[in-house]
């Protein structure tokens, strides 16, 4: 079930000490750590106080585990806009976003018409092993109905994943077949990957996509390293464009790849957080190749460790747009109930010096949340001129280059968005997922022939010649938007690049996706250039 986008993650710092850990997982409601004749105690507060009244002495019984979690939730809503309360119940869910694996059923899917449409089914997994099928739309889940507008993202992961050698039956609707199908699958492990895309994007060239920083992802990434270096690649693009981030420590390992022993790879601080430092020991494989990191406004934390320990080191070219701007550290800590928080504890800066955390204000979500919608109506994604940095302050990368703090990574080079070929039409398309949807409902339809090409660009010549533009105006014009000859020419390189990529993926997964995606797109073919 893994998604292009994923939402933001946060970076899982090192121990904070070991009595801030004793105080927040003795309870879910708040006490205060204490130092009196030379020992810490926990002291009951006004809050804690206070729920026990209210359980105790209330005229009326109380479901207070629920009363607690939503005070838990606001009191953390005063503080930055990363740290965050984790309910028990979506605990496992958060966590399986960076673990290493999950427990489910092995289908990556879509949600159109109301209704849970399996994109993919993962090789080897449990639905693949008891005849589920890409195109196959799941109407019933163990004897209930299961479509309708209550139908989400969010719902259908907490339905299909589950506890490991747990059983769920789907009710299926197929092509070509009038009845509902049902299948008993039983949950098992589903590995969570990190790299995407890893394959020789131009000769000597090898092209690696990371979409977060999980338990796997340096394992992953050194492995196709490897791999494209046995295939001939020389040089590196590392692209870490909408990753949002994820653990410290994995995006230090990366690093260590490629710097010389000593050299610093970020350090961190905070009030009640000694200071850190990762240097690189030396051992990296690939200290000499030449190197390219793509990143965009979405780039976050991880992503910006790993840019900025590049960059201010003079190790690669940094080319893309500035990066999201979170230069925070979070802890997570468990409480007894098996709640968690992530609490701010430190901010992480680069070797030379910066913290890129762009401002907030202390629970201030909303501006912090739109601060990107901002940086877009200054013309910020279109050039590099319009950029601007809260820290005024000059910082110098190893050869003596000038840096900027306070508000993200500024790229190297920078690539904004082309607007030759945009439209309103073009637009409107892609703003409502009208490609998307149509990419899904002809493969759909065409699935039998398209099944047939085994390799991305014998499947995209095949695409070439159906003429599949007028299809999708077609399939437009009933979703509201009205054809414009004059715009849809000018945006046909666009639409025909989007159309075909999303219908060779339903087919052949992001090994097809990426390369044909990626062959044309601005910031990519300036890496190439450079290298």
């Amino acid at each position: 079930m893994k998604k292009y986008l994923l939402p933001t993650l946060t970076v899982i710092g090192v121990a904070l000490g070991i009595f801030i850990g004793m105080a927040l997982s003795q309870k879910a409601n708040a006490q205060r750590l204490v130092y009196q004749n030379g020992q810490w105690h926990l002291e009951q507060t006004k809050v804690d106080r206070l729920l026990q009244l209210m359980e105790n002495a209330y005229v009326d019984s109380l479901d207070i585990d629920s009363i607690t979690d939503e005070a838990m939730t606001e009191l953390v809503k005063k503080l930055d806009p990363h740290s965050a309360y984790i309910p028990k119940e979506d605990l496992e869910m958060v966590n399986s976003e960076l673990a290493g694996s999950f427990s489910g059923i092995g289908v990556q899917f879509t949600i159109q018409q109301d209704t849970v449409r399996i994109v993919a089914v993962i090789a080897g997994g449990p639905s693949a092993g008891v005849g589920i099928l890409a195109g196959d739309k799941i109407i019933s889940v163990d004897d209930s109905a299961f479509v309708g507008k209550k139908i989400n993202n969010e719902k259908v992961m907490r339905t299909l994943r589950g506890e490991k050698g747990t059983e769920v039956k789907l009710g299926v609707r197929r092509a070509g077949t009038s009845e509902t199908l049902y299948y008993t699958i039983i949950r098992g492990d589903i590995p969570v990957t990190s790299v995407d895309a890893k394959f020789i994007i131009e000769p000597n060239i090898g092209f690696i996509r990371v979409n977060k920083f999980g338990e796997t992802t340096y394992k992953e990434f050194i492995s196709a390293l490897a791999e494209l270096y046995s295939k001939g690649a020389r040089k590196f693009i590392v692209d870490l464009r909408e990753n949002s981030g994820g653990y410290m420590e994995q995006a230090i390992r990366m690093a260590n790849e490629f710097l010389q022993r000593g050299d610093l790879i970020v350090y961190s601080e905070g009030r009640a957080y000694p200071r850190y430092e990762a240097t690189a020991n030396g051992g990296g494989r690939f200290k000499d190749v030449p190197l390219v990191v793509l990143i965009d406004d979405f780039s976050a934390s991880a992503s910006e460790i790993f840019a900025g320990a590049m960059q201010d080191n003079d190790r690669a070219t940094i080319v893309g747009r500035r990066s999201f701007g979170k230069g925070l550290v979070q802890q997570q800590m468990p409480f007894d109930d098996g709640s968690a928080i992530r609490l701010t504890v430190a901010r992480y800066y680069t070797p030379s010096g910066r913290c890129i955390q762009k401002p907030y204000t202390l629970g201030d979500q909303e501006d912090y949340q739109h601060e990107l919608l901002d940086r877009f109506d200054h013309g910020e994604f279109y050039s590099a001129d319009s950029v601007h940095f809260a820290d005024t302050t000059a910082y110098y990368t190893k050869s003596g280059r000038i840096v900027r703090g306070g508000g993200g990574i500024m790229p190297d080079v920078f690539v904004g968005r082309d607007t030759t070929l945009n439209t309103p039409w073009y637009n409107r398309c892609v703003n409502h997922a009208y490609t998307y949807q149509f990419a899904y409902q002809y493969t759909d339809k065409h699935r039998k022939e398209l099944s047939r090409f085994k390799d991305w660009k014998s499947l995209e010549n095949y695409l070439n010649s159906q003429n599949i533009l007028r299809e999708f105006v077609a399939f437009a014009k009933e979703k509201g938007v009205e054809p414009n000859e004059a715009q849809i020419q000018k945006s046909k390189p666009l639409i025909t690049r989007l159309l075909n990529a999303y219908i060779v993926r339903n087919i052949l997964g992001d090994d097809g996706f990426f390369p044909l995606f990626e062959r044309d797109d601005e910031i990519t073919k300036k890496a190439i250039e450079i290298l």
